[in-house]
This record gives C-alpha cells, sequence and structure tokens, in this order.
C-alpha cells in the first residue's frame, strides 16, 4: 500500500476511535473537503464502455467472495439445525465454525483476512453474544480481553449485521476501519443464517483494503482507459490514473462520468 494511504489511515482511525465506540463500522469520517462533489462533464463512447468494463470487474470480485460465503452459510446452518438450538453453547459454536472459517482462509482465488460466525444474542445458552472469529496469518481465533472496550461492542448495530439481520440479504459493508476485529482498513462481507427460517447469526469474512488494492489494479489498469474506484465520500481506494493515488480524496477535479459498482457502495470514476 502507498505510503501517503497508511498516513491517511493513521490520521483517521485516530478520528474515528475519539468518536463513540459504537460508531465502530463507520465509513472514513466525512470533512467538507471530503464531501465535495467534483464537476461532472459529458461523457464518450468511449469512456462508457470503460466504465462499463470497471464496474463489471469489481463487481465480480466481490460477487465472487458473497457467493464463496453464502455456500458456508448454508452448511452452517444446516449444521446448527442437526446440532439443535436447544443447549447450543459458545464452545459447540466454535467447533461447528471454525472448519469453515479455515476453508475461507484457504480460499486461494482471493486472499482472505478473517472469517467465521457472529451469533445472534440469546442464540447460545451460556452467553448472551457470541464471535467465533480466526483471522491472520496465523489464523488465530479471536479472544477479547476480560473487561475490554471491544466486549461492550454491540455489533447488532454495525451494518455488516445489521443489514443481513434485516433484510435476509448478504451484504459488503465498508471500507472501515475495524476495530472489533483487525484493526485495520477492511471491507466486511456478510451472509445471513438462518435457522427454520430465523436468523441466528451471520457468517463473515474480511478482505483487507490493501489486498482489494493489490487483486483490481492489474485488471483496471489491462483496460488501457484511466480509472479510479471510489467510496461514498470520494476517497480513492484503486487508481490507474496518474493524478490521483489511493487515500487520495476526489476534490474539485472535473469528472467526465461515474458508475455504481452491483453488491458494494463503490464507485468507478473517469475523470475529464
Amino acid at each position: 500500500m502507498h505510503s501517503d494511504f497508511r498516513r491517511t489511515i493513521s490520521d483517521e482511525r485516530q478520528l474515528v476511535y475519539d468518536a463513540e465506540h459504537g460508531a465502530v463500522d463507520r465509513m472514513w469520517p466525512t470533512t467538507i473537503g471530503d464531501a465535495i462533489s467534483a464537476t461532472t462533464v459529458p461523457a464518450s463512447g468511449a469512456t462508457t464502455s470503460a466504465l462499463d468494463s470497471a464496474s463489471s470487474i469489481v463487481s465480480a470480485y466481490f460477487a465472487r467472495l458473497l457467493s464463496v460465503l453464502e455456500d458456508h452459510a448454508e452448511q452452517l446452518s444446516r449444521e446448527i439445525i442437526f446440532q439443535g438450538r436447544e443447549g447450543l453453547t459458545a464452545t459447540r459454536i466454535d467447533d461447528l465454525v471454525e472448519p469453515h472459517a479455515n476453508e475461507l482462509l484457504d480460499y486461494a482465488s482471493e486472499p482472505i483476512y478473517g472469517a467465521g460466525f457472529i451469533a445472534t444474542v440469546d442464540l447460545l445458552a451460556d452467553a448472551p453474544s457470541h464471535l467465533a472469529w480466526w483471522q491472520g496469518a496465523d489464523r488465530r481465533k479471536l479472544v477479547f480481553p476480560p473487561r475490554s472496550v471491544k466486549q461492550g461492542i454491540d455489533y447488532r448495530e454495525l451494518e455488516w449485521f445489521r443489514i443481513p439481520s434485516l433484510t435476509g440479504n448478504s451484504h459488503v459493508a465498508g471500507p472501515y476501519v475495524d476495530y472489533l476485529c483487525s484493526d485495520e482498513y477492511t471491507m466486511t462481507a456478510a451472509a445471513p443464517v438462518l435457522v427454520d427460517g430465523n436468523f441466528v447469526g451471520v457468517a463473515g469474512l474480511d478482505v483487507l483494503i490493501e489486498t482489494i488494492e493489490r487483486r483490481l489494479t492489474p485488471p483496471l489498469r489491462a483496460l488501457g482507459f484511466p480509472v479510479l474506484l471510489v467510496n461514498g465520500v470520494n476517497r480513492v481506494l484503486v487508481s490507474t490514473d496518474p493524478r490521483l493515488s489511493p487515500g487520495d480524496v476526489l476534490r474539485h477535479q472535473p469528472v467526465l462520468d461515474r458508475r455504481r459498482c452491483d453488491a458494494v457502495d463503490l464507485e468507478i470514476v473517469v475523470l475529464h
């Protein structure tokens, strides 16, 4: 990842951390400068073609992640049904989830940083809530120290949990600084786990933004047309345009056209 991007992450992490911990899943903080909309000018046919191709590349990347995750969510649902919800404990959930987490972390096509299952409140007999999660190169299980700030986080209000629980649909959240799990700039894919039609939690996976940048830059550059991938506040995640780098914010630059990506709150932008 570019050094400027790392400095930006460090600075804005502190801004997020100083806010209420309930805002763990916030996007990058929006400042007046960050939120300025760039000027749009008419696009050409070549631009439209590049936008469509770039949007398809990004959408396909996240569609692959969701497809694999949804398969695991369905398998986990069947295993919970077989186990029976009565008397289901945190240890038993860990035993059920760990093989799925390891399979996701083994997924060679798309490097994944963390994976697991987050139970809905009161699913388990011995804990009001539970996060069965493994992450990092050493695949360590995430364990919160007693009385830590993270233990007090109500993940029901976080985007990656809230939307699948309300809609019954998979969702990709971010980018955001993940203070609950990795403390990294990441995106989280989550798929609802249903038992007899009832929501019992989400299967999830994390992909670091630096991984997304590394995976998407080559196919976007191969289009031969400079494009930007930006988030909801016009911060650049991936760039093949030499005028802006990952971590920069699109401010007053004239925009030729832009296109939303499927399944994720990101846009492809072409500058004039």
